[in-house]
């Protein structure tokens, strides 16, 4: 801590020099060192260290608290004015000042209000020496009203048109922060079109059909109370002209062609224009006679808004903004004049006197208006203060004349104008102080020998000390011309050399007394390197070696460092450095450049540096590579407590150098016979410095590395046991946990018998209450890892730590965790449990969830137990199996996935903790709605005949509700698994049985059947089943069997099919000639006819037809009458299944054949065959 002395001040005679040279002497008062011990012991007035701002604003939601630190000797107490009067605290019981402190906390949380405190509070610090004062703190209640209603028509004009969306937001305290958003709570785009003004208006130089909205929203953000108001939404509509004409600029603010703008020194002064036109006008700024300052210029809004930040006095004139787009420009001149509150250019300073001294205090302001200079003393003014005949005020300075004790006092210097006001409290420490020496005591310096020494005297006293310095205890003082001495007590020594090296006394004298100080130079020998490194050439891939010795002070620890091109050595496995070389191994091209060894000690750093340079390699015959052989001659030296120096000497590196050493260490006393890794040491080196712990019977056993591989151990070294010590590591793992409700298991992870440092290790347990008073609770337990605290109250957060110790000693003061007592079974079932069925199989469950104290334990979450009770369909009260869902944490709603539709279910709600269930919740009763009923149970079909079967079947297992119905569909399959139409078919829920009539004799159908109920269909049941078949027909299609076995039939087949091949052949060279026959002109005059089958009684084919259904002929059907076949379309026809284009089922099941054209009579029945057509038939088909 270093003193500045001033020197000792010459008495004028009064009259006989200018004010400004008295003021010149004056300022040299005594300087108070922050030394904190003198401090302690110095008699000192207030002085205010922490306050509330001037303008305080307040939360009215929280408690209002009001600042006022102070410091001084004794301490001070203090007091408070409230709008110029006593504030007495004491009858006001929402009022309390903090103990040892000024500062005030009005608690309106529990009652009261904020407004009821608004005012200019004051406090004041005294104490016997003076009192010291704040500023004047104005307390106001941040305020954020609401929008006030109206009514806000919407808003419709034309394409180009410009407009002002006024936002006028509520006067708030502090003023919002205004934004526009949309209902999305997103905030509105804004461009050189569209902006924001500084008054929140939302300002459009030209609207675009894009801009209609119905929700243009301002919103104000009052910050201080973190709320957000809302103005009703606007509603604009732009509508789309055909054309709009373009027009100049014109503002839309400010008004008119001049405006004027006054804004205060330091602040940010903001200059806007917004103008609208079409196009869309660009706003620049100029300064009339001057240029805008780089550096404190910013443009916001889109250039609309200039901004210059500390504005100061030299910013005031006149400012144009210029709005220009193709038709024009018009500009608008802004006069700013800039005004100051009142600022510093002299604050008045603390002043320590000795008696009968002179000084000066001087406030020093400026402003625009100038501020006014008022004085008072320890608060009052200082026209009506107690007159003092040292002092003299002569406007902004107070002189002070042969000072005396009572002559101590806070001053208050208060310049002020129109636009606020600096108040700064400066006290005048009179003080009779015996010098002090504050440099420590034997203080010891070490210098190099040539280098100059400063030794420290730091000193205090009232008047001013002299200092002397000498050496050796020696009579007489040291003179100036070998010696410089400082006005702050220091004594430098230019050139220190050995025979400096001694004991030095510095002495303070007053004429209060006398004090001396003690300290010792020391002068070291430089540091040198006696080895430089050398210049070296070396062959690529070889290996080089740079030597560096220092030579240095024996009492100096030098660490020597080695650079590559004045920067760091690169990270390369490659570069070892041991205590005098650097080796490079395997050197290549990059190694090349100058390489400089630094020895640093505490005191001073040499250098020096060599060049190395790299050519190419002479071939060499192939080194045979092995891995190292083991080290040798291990030895341990400079045996401490808790190191040891162990050296060795490296085996043969069978050609491939040694990269590192690995070093392993045995503990014969813990662990016999287990070798642990202590640390490794690189190539280069052959000894290591190792760390141990206490009470260990060190083995230690090295290996070596190369690129190949490691070596064989070499021999272990003699043992070495080190002392016992205290323990250095406490237990870990600490953790205390309750096994019963009235116990606390504290737990940890010991030390193992290498960390014990020593014999006897036991273990001291602490633990007390975390939110008691309680002291800590301890016990010592012997080498285990467990102890029970018995009597413990239920779940209670505890204290705990867990400290080794030995026979030497205890550890480091452990950790403290926190843990808890046992748990017990949650007291309070859950409350207001309700239950919303979301659908017949979901149900949504709440509760309220438990107080806290009555878990007693972890919270776990809630178990919720749910049963069904009985079907809402059968009543039956057979008892179901609960079933249990566990919800995590504390939630206080779950969903009951998988319930049955149409039933009553009860459920009960469970607390959880870490011990188990509480008491479960009164039962809550809910219903499941109807839900679609699963399949029916079984469908048989029985009595099948030639035209009928009888379908059987069983209810659904669980219908789910009341069934309202039965729904049958069924369709026929011919042979080649083509389906037919499909039938559907309602039948009552009471029937269990149904006959399906009129259907075809000798055919397969499928049916599909399924249940319903209000809720809808349930799942399908299917089934297939085969009509009987006709006997008779059988035996004819027998006898047409045997008709085709005939010679003159087989004939006259193989006639017509040599007919029917010369037809295809004439009709596909018509077709290709592009001729046309009459079928082929009715199929041009028909889009893909049908052609009608052949009337069974008279062999003839029938006529096209011009029905809906297209479809070409199927498998079994006539042939056409220009003896061709057609390619079928479709498997899918339903002509497989019957005679006809189109079929259908009545509503008894039966089977209709149905045509487009004129009806024919019934077919044959022996057509109605699902079977391939028989040969008789074919030959019908041709006749």
């Amino acid at each position: 801590m270093q003193l500045k002395i001033m020197p000792k001040k010459k008495r004028l005679s009064a009259g006989r020099a200018p004010l400004m040279l008295f003021l010149c002497q004056m300022i040299s008062a005594l300087e108070v060192p922050l030394d904190p011990k003198l401090l302690e012991d110095l008699v000192q007035p207030p002085t205010i260290t922490q306050q509330s701002p001037k303008d305080y604003i307040i939360d009215p939601r929280e408690n209002i608290v009001i600042q006022c630190e102070a410091k001084g000797k004794p301490p001070p107490s203090f007091s408070w004015t409230r709008n110029g009067t006593h504030f007495d605290i004491d009858k006001d019981p929402l009022v309390t000042m903090k103990p040892g402190s000024g500062t005030l906390i009005i608690n309106i949380m529990s009652e009261g209000k904020a407004e009821t405190y608004e005012g200019v509070y004051q406090c004041t610090a005294r104490n016997e020496r003076g009192a010291a004062i704040s500023n004047n703190i104005v307390i106001r209640p941040s305020r954020s009203p609401l929008w006030t209603k109206e009514k806000l028509e919407p808003i419709t004009l034309r394409n180009g048109q410009s407009l002002v969306l006024p936002c006028r937001p509520p006067i708030g305290l502090p003023p919002p922060i205004i934004f526009w958003m949309d209902n999305s709570f997103q905030r509105l785009p804004q461009s050189e079109r569209v902006s924001q003004g500084l008054n929140g208006d939302l300002y459009f130089s030209n609207v675009l059909p894009e801009d209609t909205r119905e929700d243009y929203i301002c919103y104000a953000r009052f910050n201080h109370t973190q709320t957000i108001q809302q103005k009703q939404p606007i509603s604009v509509k732009v509508i789309s002209a055909k054309s709009h004409r373009q027009r100049p600029p014109a503002f839309l603010t400010p008004d008119g062609n001049t405006s004027r703008k006054e804004e205060l020194r330091g602040n940010v002064l903001s200059l806007e224009c917004i103008a609208e036109g079409l196009p869309t006008p660009i706003i620049y700024w100029i300064k009339e006679d001057g240029t805008l300052p780089i550096n404190r210029t910013f443009y916001r809004n889109f250039k609309k808004t200039l901004q210059i930040v500390q504005v100061t006095e030299a910013d005031s004139g006149n400012y144009q903004c210029i709005a220009k787009n193709a038709l024009g420009a018009i500009h608008h001149t802004i006069s700013v004049t800039v005004k100051a509150a009142p600022y510093w250019i002299i604050a008045p300073q603390n002043l320590v006197l000795s008696p009968e001294e002179d000084g000066a205090l001087i406030c020093r302001a400026s402003g625009n208006p100038k501020p006014r200079i008022s004085w008072l003393s320890n608060g009052v003014p200082i026209e009506i203060a107690p007159d003092d005949p040292s002092r003299k005020i002569d406007g902004d300075t107070i002189i002070f004349s042969k000072v005396q004790e009572r002559s101590s006092a806070v001053y208050q210097c208060n310049a002020s104008n129109e636009y606020g006001y600096l108040l700064a409290n400066a006290f005048v420490n009179v003080l009779a102080e015996p010098p002090r020496i504050l440099t420590s005591a034997n203080t010891l310096y070490q210098v190099i020998a040539n280098r100059p020494a400063l030794l420290d005297c730091a000193f205090f006293g009232s008047p001013l000390p002299t200092i002397e310095w000498f050496k050796d205890a020696k009579g007489s003082a040291l003179r100036e011309d070998i010696y410089v001495l400082h006005e702050n007590g220091t004594l430098e020594i230019p050139v220190a050399q050995k025979d400096s090296t001694g004991t030095y006394t510095c002495v303070a004298r007053n004429k209060l007394g006398m004090a001396k100080n003690d300290v010792h130079l020391e002068i070291k020998d430089p540091t040198r390197i006696i080895k430089q490194p050398e210049y070296a050439v070396v062959q690529r891939g070889s290996t080089v070696s740079f030597e560096c010795k220092v030579k240095h002070d024996h009492t100096l620890i030098p660490t020597v460092t080695w650079l590559k091109d004045h920067g760091e050595l690169p990270s390369d496995g490659r570069f070892t450095v041991d205590k005098d070389h650097l080796v490079v191994a395997d050197v290549s091209d990059d190694d090349g450049g100058t390489y400089t060894c630094v020895a640093n000690t505490t005191l001073d750093n040499v250098s020096a540096s060599a060049v190395l340079s790299v050519v190419a390699p002479t071939p060499t015959p192939a080194p045979i590579y092995d891995v190292p052989n083991p080290p040798f001659d291990l030895e341990l030296t400079d045996q401490l407590d808790r190191s040891v120096q162990l050296s060795w000497t490296p085996g043969d590196d069978n050609n491939s150098p040694i990269t590192k050493f690995i070093i392993e260490y045995e503990d014969a006393m813990h662990e016999p016979g287990l070798w642990h890794h202590q640390t490794e040491v690189p190539g280069t080196q052959t000894t290591a410095q190792l760390k141990l712990s206490p009470y260990v019977n060190y083995s230690f056993r090295v290996m070596a590395e190369n690129n190949l591989g490691r070596s064989l151990p070499s021999e272990a070294s003699e043992q070495y046991l080190t002392k016992a010590a205290e323990p250095d590591k406490n237990p870990t793992a600490v953790e205390g946990l309750g096994s019963e409700p009235d116990n606390l298991v504290i737990t940890w992870k010991p030390l193992n018998g290498f960390e014990s440092n020593g014999p006897g290790l036991q273990y001291k347990v602490s633990w007390r209450q975390k939110d008691g008073d309680d002291e800590w609770t301890s016990v010592v337990v012997a080498n285990v890892s467990k102890y029970i605290v018995s009597g413990t109250p239920t779940f209670v957060p505890y204290l705990i730590k867990v400290q080794a110790l030995n026979d030497a000693g205890f550890a480091p003061e452990p950790a403290v965790v926190m843990g808890h007592s046992g748990e017990d079974l949650p007291m309070v079932a859950p409350g207001n449990v309700r239950v919303n069925v979301v659908n017949s199989t979901l149900a949504e469950v709440h509760w309220d969830p438990v107080p806290l104290k009555s878990i007693r334990g972890h919270l776990q979450g809630y178990r919720i137990y749910y049963w069904k009770a009985q079907s809402s369909l059968t009543r039956n009260r057979r008892h179901l199996e609960k079933k249990i869902l566990t919800f995590q944490g504390s939630k206080t709603h779950g969903m009951l996935p998988g319930l049955e539709p149409f039933s009553h279910y009860s459920l009960n709600v469970r607390v959880v903790n870490g011990k188990g269930e509480g008491p479960a919740s009164a039962d809550k009763v809910f219903s499941t709605p109807e839900g679609v009923p699963s399949a029916p149970s079984s469908l048989k079909i029985v009595n099948p005949t030639l035209d009928s079967l009888t379908l059987e079947w069983e209810p659904p297992s669980h219908p789910n509700g009341i069934l309202t119905e039965y729904t049958l569909k069924y369709q026929p399959i011919n042979s080649t698994h083509e389906l037919g139409p499909l039938v559907d078919l309602k039948i009552p829920a009471n029937k269990t049985r149904w006959t399906l009539k009129n259907l075809n004799f000798s055919t397969r159908y499928k049916f599909y059947f399924y249940a319903q109920t209000a809720a809808g269909s349930g799942s399908q049941i299917t089934e297939e089943a085969i009509t009987t078949v006709d006997e008779g027909k059988l035996a004819m299609a027998s006898r047409q069997v045997d008709i085709a076995t005939q010679g003159w039939f087989i004939g006259l087949m193989c006639a017509v099919a040599l007919l029917i091949l010369i037809l295809l052949i004439v009709c596909f060279i018509r077709r290709n000639k592009g001729g046309k026959y009459p079928v082929k002109e009715k199929e041009d005059a028909h889009a893909d006819p049908e052609i009608q089958p052949m009337k069974e009684d008279d062999g003839t084919f029938g006529e096209y037809s011009d029905a809906e259904d297209h479809k070409p002929l199927k498998k079994g059907s006539r042939t056409p009458s220009d003896r061709t076949v057609k390619k079928e379309d479709s498997d899918d026809s339903l002509v497989d299944y019957g005679e006809g284009v189109n079929g259908q089922f009545n509503e008894d099941g039966s089977f209709i054949g149905q045509y487009s054209g004129k009806k024919e009579k019934e077919p044959a029945e022996g057509n109605e065959s699902s079977e391939a057509p028989s040969p008789v038939n074919a030959m019908n088909s041709f006749v």
